[in-house]
This record gives C-alpha cells, structure tokens and sequence, in this order.
C-alpha cells in the first residue's frame, strides 16, 4: 500500500505561482510513474503531468505545458509541481496519483487526497 499525501495548496493571484508537494508513505514509490492530476467544480479529472520512475522522463497536458514542472526526489518519496504563470482557469483540486506505468486517463492505482488551488483574478 502507498499513502500520497498532497500539500502547497491556496490562494494565488493570476500571473503567479505555486508549488505543490506530494509525500509518499508506506511502499516507496520509487519504481512507480508519479502523476498529478486536477479536477474542476463540475468538470472530468484531467491530466496536469506526470513523471517516470527515475524522473527521466516527464509528460504534460497541454494546457499546462510550457508553464508547470514536475520533478522528484526519490530519496525523500517526494514529488512537486513547480506552477507557474497561474491564470483562473488553474483553479481546481490538485491530486497526485501513483502506478506502475505512464497513463493518461485518471486510473492510477493510488491517489491522494487533494489539495485546494485557487487562482483569483
């Protein structure tokens, strides 16, 4: 079993930034893809970005591409997303999600809790 717990969260500004954490408990998450996810009031999950085991790799969604940045420290069980350039649009809960391999659709086999971002304009 993996714990993912979200945290960095809030209130921003447009044209801002924030940076998200997500911690890993349990089962280290080394071996697994690290996701981040976020989900709107009244919109589908979507995929923000997501990072390979060894963090050689990183894939985005395009509405964030150019703007966000997901890295990870595996010897913490620690991944981040760096968000930059914020517009209200970005408002939504912020997931971090955990599995074997690279997926784009919201089924990632563990998930934490959600940390709030709003983005005022």
């Amino acid at each position: 079993q993996v714990q993912l717990v979200e945290s960095g969260g809030g209130l921003v500004q447009a044209g801002g930034s924030l940076r998200l954490s997500c911690t890993a408990s349990g089962r280290t998450t080394r071996q697994y893809v690290m996701a981040w996810f976020r989900q709107a009031p009244g919109k589908e999950r979507e995929f923000v970005g997501c990072i390979s085991s060894s963090g050689g790799s990183t894939y985005y969604g395009d509405s964030v591409k150019g703007r966000f940045t997901i890295s990870r420290d595996n010897g913490k069980n620690t991944v981040h997303l760096q968000m930059n350039t914020l517009n209200p649009e970005d408002t939504a809960v912020y997931y971090c999600a955990a599995d074997a391999v690279v997926r784009y659709s919201p089924n990632y086999e563990y998930w934490g809790q959600g940390t709030q971002v709003t983005v005022s304009d």
